[in-house]
């Protein structure tokens, strides 16, 4: 019967309309793609919480950060990635680094803020490079 929920489950991914996040990551992963990136993982979810995008530029492995917005009237959609945001983020980082055997390699933080109004077809993107430095006292980070 496991079989029957995956089977479901994959049902439901295929039919059910995405919510304006996943719009938005996948719109910046073209975004980036486009931009000559290498994306190597969407929405990676741990325990500690969900990395949007992870991306090559270069030598370089990128953290992305996506926030998507129909409006900026509750501010910019970059906006929302706080103190308490980059802190979980830089713990995400890390324990991603340590699983894939990557501790040496160079990385940025960067933020794609996607503002998607409901009566045009296609996005605003605005590319954030380097958009906050790690945080927190998660030992390589510190």
């Amino acid at each position: 019967m496991r079989w029957l929920a995956r089977l479901q489950a994959a049902w439901q991914r295929l039919w059910s309309p995405r919510t304006l996040g996943q719009r938005g990551e996948a719109a910046a992963a073209r975004y980036l793609r486009r931009q000559g990136y290498t994306v190597i993982a969407q929405a990676q979810r741990t325990r500690l919480g969900e990395i949007d995008l992870v991306a090559v530029d270069g030598r370089t492995l990128v953290f992305v950060e996506v926030k998507t917005r129909t409006s900026d009237q509750a501010g910019h959609p970059a906006e929302a990635v706080d103190a308490a945001k980059r802190r979980r983020l830089t713990r995400l980082a890390l324990a991603y680094l340590r699983r894939h055997d990557l501790l040496d390699c160079p990385v940025r933080f960067d933020v794609v803020a996607v503002t998607w109004p409901d009566a045009r077809a296609s996005p605003q993107i605005e590319h954030f490079k380097g958009a906050f430095a790690a945080e927190g006292a998660d030992g390589l980070f510190s």
